[in-house]
């Protein structure tokens, strides 16, 4: 801290670490981890729709007002909205995954499968588009959309049936795909993503309201852009070349076929929280504690695994006390066999624990905004301490073994080293920070 009481910022900031540095080395040993925690907190909290979303919203509407959405936050959102414009007639769906609702008095909340649809994604998909039939051009539509929607709101595209859809979600989810890729083929196989639900509400206005976990922030690819219009062709020939008989026939040959841009003029957009924001948000935290906070980046992407032995590499450079944070959105390729518990947060957490073998001076956490960190794993993600790997050998854990198996949230499971949060109603994907102690 500066004598004023005001954080220091920027990487090469000097800092008074008298006081923060002794709270995380001299006091009890998890308050490291409780550090890591409550920047994690900060991250969530500045993309809460109900602090964020009132601020960018215009003047309330005289006529009729239909709200459709979906996503993990799009529950709140449409609460906050309610909230906000309490005089306004207004009617609509949005769906959310299941532990997700929020609560609403006249804008119906669906809970729905994710990350493959389920029935009541179908029925969200349905009732969307009964929600937007017959409007005029003085109905305002408003679209809440954040990560997370693609899979709760479902409609095939002609010629795709439900279940060639839940097929290739799961065929999706295994591939190693980044998140442009796989949305461009959900935009494809959809009859209301890629700017169809905004055609669907033609002669209305659309504005829509968007919370970003896409790297890059790329509006399109929310939720697979179910208000944007594609302006160009997409080529997804190599795509189908990777996957090679294992897509539905019916969804391979609609890849194959070329994509023409939409017709449909562009309603307003407006991004209301972004990963930077939420990385910012530790950032500024973590320096008003004495901690010099260097973001990385919120758009990294690769093999989780491989993420976190580039950052293991880096930190041999890195004088303490500075804690490395970073977002974006990592992957995991599953390979034949069934896969363990976990998602890509903790697998990052592990790859990066065997690679730091124990250093005494590093505390990491890694975690998704959402709360959830694989569909099977009920944890957000993981923390590794200095004594991660020791704790598993006495335990009798090979973490090459559960790394090598995808099964890192067993791993940190059986520790008790899992991040469980519950879910957070917001999503501006993944979370990492690595705090590297004074060694001296």
């Amino acid at each position: 801290m500066t004598p004023s009481g005001a954080p220091k910022t920027g990487y090469g900031a000097e800092l008074d670490i008298a006081v923060e540095t002794k709270m995380l080395t001299q006091t009890a040993g998890d308050a490291p981890s409780q550090f890591l925690r409550e920047l994690l907190g900060a991250a969530v909290a500045a993309a809460d729709p109900a602090k964020v979303l009132p601020s960018h919203l215009p003047d309330p509407p005289k006529g009729r007002c239909v709200v459709v959405g979906a996503g993990k936050a799009s529950g709140a959102m449409a609460a906050a909205l309610e909230k906000a414009w309490p005089q306004v007639p207004m009617t609509g769906v949005v769906s959310v995954p299941y532990g997700y609702a929020a609560a609403c008095d006249r804008i119906r909340v669906i809970e729905a499968g994710h990350p493959v649809p389920d029935e009541n994604s179908l029925l969200a998909g349905n009732l969307v588009l009964e929600a937007l039939d017959d409007l005029n051009p003085e109905d305002l539509v408003v679209a809440l959309i954040s990560g997370g929607g693609s899979a709760t709101l479902c409609r095939p595209e002609e010629g795709i049936t439900f279940a060639d859809k839940q097929a290739m979600n799961r065929v999706l989810l295994k591939s190693g795909l980044d998140i442009r890729t796989m949305n461009a083929i959900r935009q494809r196989v959809s009859a209301l993503k890629g700017g169809k639900l905004a055609a669907a509400a033609a002669p209305a206005w659309v504005m829509t309201f968007a919370i970003s976990d896409i790297p890059g922030d790329d509006v399109a690819a929310i939720a697979s852009g179910p208000t944007i219009p594609l302006r160009t062709r997409i080529d997804l020939n190599p795509v189908l070349a990777q996957l090679a008989g294992r897509l539905p026939a019916s969804v391979a040959g609609l890849l194959a076929r070329p994509t023409e841009a939409s017709q449909v003029p562009a309603g307003p957009v407006t991004l209301i929280a972004r990963p930077h924001d939420a990385l910012a948000a530790a950032a500024r935290l973590a320096e008003a504690r004495g901690v010099r906070a260097v973001v990385l980046g919120d758009d990294l992407e690769g093999e989780s695994r491989e993420l976190a032995r580039s950052l293991a590499r880096e930190i041999p450079q890195i004088e303490g006390p500075t804690v490395l944070l970073s977002g974006g959105e990592t992957t995991v390729t599953i390979g034949e066999g069934r896969p363990g518990r976990g998602g890509r947060n903790t697998e990052f957490a592990l790859a990066l624990a065997t690679e730091l073998d124990g250093r005494s001076d590093i505390w990491a956490l890694a975690a998704d905004t959402d709360g959830e960190d694989g569909a099977n794993l009920g944890a957000a993600g993981a923390i590794v301490t200095p004594t991660t790997l020791s704790r598993a050998r006495a335990s009798g854990l090979d973490a090459a073994d559960y790394l090598r198996r995808h099964d890192s949230g067993s791993f940190f499971e059986a520790l008790g080293d899992l991040v469980v949060t519950g879910a957070t109603l917001t999503n501006v994907n993944d979370f990492r920070a690595a705090l590297v102690l004074p060694t001296g």
